[in-house]
């Protein structure tokens, strides 16, 4: 009797494509539907193995191969691990990735699924070992290939730089960028060169980059606007202190183009002179070594710049006298003078100075019977549920602000990688945006949690109450620096009226809400 042959088992094929550009894509038969239409017609010659196309297309057009961020190869390899595909087909090799590394994870990918893999041009496939020995030999020459092209945009990116040429990045406050028949030039824009002056003196005058970030915001100053190629609004990022910093060492303003660690005289004009320039450099590195934290008040005064004389209306500020005694020692007396008295002669002020450890005991005790006055307490709490609202509004809005930026510059960068790798600089420009994306995903994460701790805090008049009742224990745990931050917190002010030899003390009716915005975004 004779046997009838059992049918081939049904072998699933899904077709990827790829392009790097987007160049002809418009067409209605391009290089896809070419690519596509090949691997077609291999499926089709092993039907006899009971091999068939599946109907759903992976095409990524305008994506580098040297990436796997492909939205395309994301859902045919969501469809592998799903057990949807038997064998991938490509038309080359490279279609699929140009990096060895990539590849080989793929690869991994592939056999722990059981799914094939073939080429349609360079006929292999991938379940013998032949056809492995030949796909890793093809992938290294297509990463070979990758990696010249590399170095030569990299060589092309350093003549440039040292040229003293705009060798292509994100536009910097207070320069246009100029299209030329060499490359884009830069271009002093007079009315951002003036604000970008403005902040290098800002900067001088506050000796903070957190308080002049701060000043920056609320004159709602940003970073450069401008509009892609595509017609999308980018730039005009908030200040903060990673921002400010990053234009305050950015050497083009002294008119020079940095590659790697070396400077270059660049073609464009210098908007800020060499000596603020190296002034607030030198300042920059002193804070820094100080821990970002200037030694305005190394002795430590509780009060310093909280104290008023009524008098003259002038700040009190904190001095010391030395003496010594009998047995050879000395001993440091503290004061709070006021700034006239200091300034024309202590005649000019009917009480020029206040003992410090005095004055401060004083405030101390208030702050020890705060929470005894109801009507502060209350006024205290709607103030702190005020401030937290705006606070968060801010925050969403911030949040929502950023989320906008993070889309723009994944946009930024498909449009660069689609680009291609003709474009001058396009590798470090590529690489300057992953860079940003990793800060803008970072900094999104942090707002996050502060969005979501700000939300779970309830602030009530029992609380604050019991905040001021433990003021004595919490007191005694704190050191110097930490004291003076609580003091700063709770006070406003602190007024010395000679006359009368009377002591008033302001709260901060916000302070709740001060103490809790700490609690949730530390600095």
């Amino acid at each position: 009797m004779k046997k009838t042959s059992e049918p081939a088992k049904t072998v699933r094929c899904a077709i990827y494509t790829r392009k790097s550009t987007e160049e002809g894509l418009e067409q209605e038969f391009n290089s896809l539907d070419a690519q596509r239409e090949s691997a077609e017609a291999f499926v089709a010659s092993q039907k006899a193995e009971g091999w068939t196309c599946l109907p759903e297309r992976y095409d990524d057009g305008g994506f580098s191969g040297g990436t796997t961020e492909r939205p395309a190869l994301k859902r045919l390899m969501a469809d592998v691990d799903a057990g949807k595909i038997d064998c991938v087909v490509v038309y080359k090799v490279d279609r699929l990735s140009r990096s060895l590394m990539d590849f080989s994870r793929l690869m991994e990918t592939f056999d722990k699924r059981g799914v094939s893999f073939v080429s349609v041009t360079q006929q292999f496939n991938t379940t013998h070992s032949m056809g492995r020995l030949t796909l890793n030999i093809l992938l290294s020459f297509a990463q070979f290939e990758r990696e010249i092209i590399s170095e030569r945009t990299r060589d092309k990116i350093s003549a440039a730089r040292r040229k003293g040429k705009w060798a292509g990045g994100r536009p910097v406050l207070g320069y246009d960028l100029v299209p030329g028949p060499g490359g884009s030039k830069l271009k002093i824009n007079n009315s951002e060169a003036e604000r970008v002056r403005d902040i290098f003196s800002l900067y001088l005058a506050e000796r903070s980059l957190l308080r002049a970030s701060e000043i920056l915001n609320d004159r709602g100053w940003t970073t450069k606007r401008w509009v892609s190629k595509n017609g999308e609004p980018q730039g005009g990022r908030r200040f903060d202190k990673a921002v400010l910093h990053k234009l305050l060492t950015n050497p083009v303003y002294l008119g020079k183009v940095r590659h790697h660690e070396d400077l270059y005289d660049g073609e464009h004009e210098a908007i800020v002179d060499e000596a603020m320039f190296r002034e607030v450099g030198e300042l920059l590195a002193s804070n820094c070594a100080k821990g970002g934290r200037s030694p305005y008040n190394k002795h430590g005064a509780l009060l310093k710049g909280l104290v008023v004389c009524k008098a003259c209306g002038c700040a009190m500020g904190h001095h010391f006298a030395t003496s010594k005694n009998a047995s050879g020692g000395s001993k440091r007396y503290r004061y709070y003078v006021c700034g006239r008295a200091q300034k024309e002669g202590w005649s000019k002020c009917p009480g020029p100075s206040l003992p410090a450890e005095e004055l401060e005991s004083f405030v101390i005790g208030e702050l020890r019977t705060l929470g005894e006055d109801n009507e502060l307490v209350r006024d205290a709490v709607l103030a702190a549920q005020a401030t937290l609202r705006e606070r968060l509004v801010s925050l969403e809005n911030d949040r929502d602000a950023l989320g906008v930026e993070q889309d723009a510059a994944r946009t930024e960068l498909r449009d660069i990688v689609a680009e291609g790798r003709d474009r001058n600089g396009s590798a470090a420009v590529a690489a300057e945006l992953r860079e940003r994306i990793r800060d803008l995903d970072a900094r999104s994460r942090r707002l996050d949690a502060r969005l979501a701790a700000m939300r779970d805090r309830v602030l009530d008049e029992d609380e604050l109450v019991g905040a001021l009742e433990a003021f004595d224990p919490l007191w005694e745990q704190l050191n110097t620096k930490e004291r003076e931050r609580l003091v700063r917190l709770l006070v406003k002010r602190v007024e010395w009226d000679a006359e009368t030899e009377t002591i008033t003390v302001a709260f901060n009716a916000e302070a709740a809400a001060v103490v809790e915005a700490e609690a949730v975004c530390p600095n």
